[in-house]
């Protein structure tokens, strides 16, 4: 693609912003066990996948170091009883005996040391639970930048078929940003040392997603 209409894209694409990690909403949801399973969001923003979890039946509890998050997580959850939030860092949890069926952390990853970070969540899950993560990668190699250039026109066609924004995707765009570190490789090499067997997959829209299911 031009260097000149990527430009262009980056403008127009600037103007209709969306959340990219809502995208994967419904993906997360699809590892999660249904029904009455016992969820950790770790770095729950604004609540919306935690709602989502509480709304399918799930006791759907959210983490965020943010206390002003957690607040308003709070706020836009009234009504759905299954859903609860605590302000916690995301290195020192704790889960209630015997553990949770799954625990997801969506674009906070990056934010921690990888390996300690996977290692910490993967303990807080029962036999059998499931570690469901959404990351962010820095472009290192030339099919890295070719799968960006791909999600660039994507991204503004959904931009321009979502519309206005809902009142909790205007508070997790507005949350603290960092820009990734950790190439995609990194990530595959430290989840093969930490998590043997875990699933690493690139995906669009600058992410990737990492599921980890223990023996049970």
């Amino acid at each position: 693609m031009p260097p000149s209409l990527i430009r262009w894209l980056d403008r127009v694409n600037a103007a209709h912003p969306w959340s990219h990690n809502d995208a994967y909403r419904r993906w997360v949801l699809r590892q999660v066990p249904p029904g009455p399973a016992r969820v950790l969001d770790v770095g729950c923003g604004a609540g919306g996948l935690v709602r989502a979890l509480a709304a399918r039946g799930a006791a759907a509890h959210g983490v965020d170091v943010d206390a002003a998050g957690v607040a308003t997580a709070r706020a836009l959850s009234a009504g759905h009883p299954g859903a609860t939030f605590a302000v916690a860092d995301a290195l020192h949890l704790d889960a209630p005996a015997p553990g949770y069926d799954a625990v997801t952390a969506v674009a906070v990853l990056h934010h921690l040391p990888m390996a300690e970070a996977l290692t910490r969540w993967s303990a807080l899950l029962r036999p059998g639970g499931v570690l469901v993560v959404v990351g962010c990668y820095r472009e290192a190699t030339r099919r890295d930048r070719a799968v960006s250039a791909l999600a660039v026109p994507v991204n503004l066609v959904v931009g321009l078929l979502r519309g206005r924004r809902s009142a909790a995707a205007r508070v997790a765009m507005a949350a603290p940003t960092r820009e990734p570190e950790v190439t995609l490789a990194e990530v595959r090499a430290v989840a093969a040392r930490v998590l043997p067997g875990a699933r690493v997959r690139r995906r669009l829209f600058w992410r990737y997603t990492l599921v980890h299911r223990l023996p049970g």
